[in-house]
């Protein structure tokens, strides 16, 4: 599943080249996980202001409302500014006057969903229970260990539900956890202050490194121009059960946690 450094490598690459465009034509394709929430033909004329990102969303704001843009398990989006062949697996196309953007997405779990405004109830159903955001001068420490705090679930359990800290998926829960130095079994909420800030710290540096690195590629990621990602070649422990740790040789384990696989260093994360 894209993560939240894949969608904002995808924005980075589309956002400055769709900007001002004008929305020509959409046509749908199979039906995705959620419905549209308005017929096309209500799309067509509008234009394309910017392109943002809230946790794991791309919220792709029109002259007249805005589009919410999920890439589920296996979606990506493409951009090109030649007219595309649709595609078996392309549900979701949206022709500017500078180029088409277009849903790829196998599975079938992402969704464009179009609101009216970001307080509509249907943008406030999918964004209002969302935690801060981990890339933005909004992450703050003490609001993050007071999250941390109130959850007595482990703490990479935490990490993935997304509510004290968006975006934090299970490929960097595993890495951050590394960082900071923390068994993914601990409990959240006996966390230390200063085991805290040294999370805190570590989320922010895998993040923004998975995003220098163009995400992770692990099957089939690439950008919105087709550019692959890169930072799993610099994992330390995420995919590397039974491998020797890059800091003190231990062998890497794994273990499934809330039906998700989770690897850790048992020397370096003791605790």
């Amino acid at each position: 599943m894209p993560e939240l450094p894949e969608v904002e490598v995808t924005r980075l690459s589309f956002a400055d080249r769709i900007a001002g465009a004008k929305v020509q034509s959409v046509r749908l394709g199979k039906p995705l996980r959620w419905p549209l929430g308005c017929t096309p033909v209500e799309l067509v004329g509008r234009t394309v202001r910017a392109v943002r990102r809230r946790g794991k969303y791309l919220l792709i704001d029109l002259d007249q409302g805005l589009l919410l843009v999920h890439l589920g398990m296996s979606g990506s989006l493409i951009f090109s500014r030649q007219l595309p062949t649709p595609g078996l697996h392309d549900h979701f196309e949206m022709l500017t006057s500078q180029g088409t953007l277009k849903l790829n997405d196998p599975r079938r779990f992402g969704a464009v969903v179009y609101a009216a405004s970001e307080n509509a109830p249907g943008a406030c159903k999918l964004l209002g229970q969302l935690g801060m955001e981990p890339l933005s001068d909004d992450f703050d420490v003490s609001l993050f260990h007071a999250g941390l705090r109130r959850r007595k679930a482990a703490i990479k359990q935490v990490l993935l539900a997304g509510d004290v800290v968006v975006g934090v998926g299970n490929i960097y829960a595993s890495e951050t956890l590394f960082l900071a130095g923390i068994r993914p079994t601990l409990s959240a909420a006996r966390l230390s202050r200063p085991r805290a800030v040294r999370l805190h710290a570590a989320i922010k540096d895998v993040l923004g490194r998975a995003v220098a690195g163009g995400g992770s590629t692990l099957r089939d990621f690439s950008s919105a121009t087709g550019e692959r990602g890169h930072f799993q070649l610099q994992a330390m422990v995420y995919a590397r059960t039974g491998q020797a740790c890059r800091v003190c040789g231990t062998a890497i384990k794994s273990m499934r946690q809330g039906q998700r696989s989770t690897f850790f260093c048992p020397k370096c994360q003791k605790s």
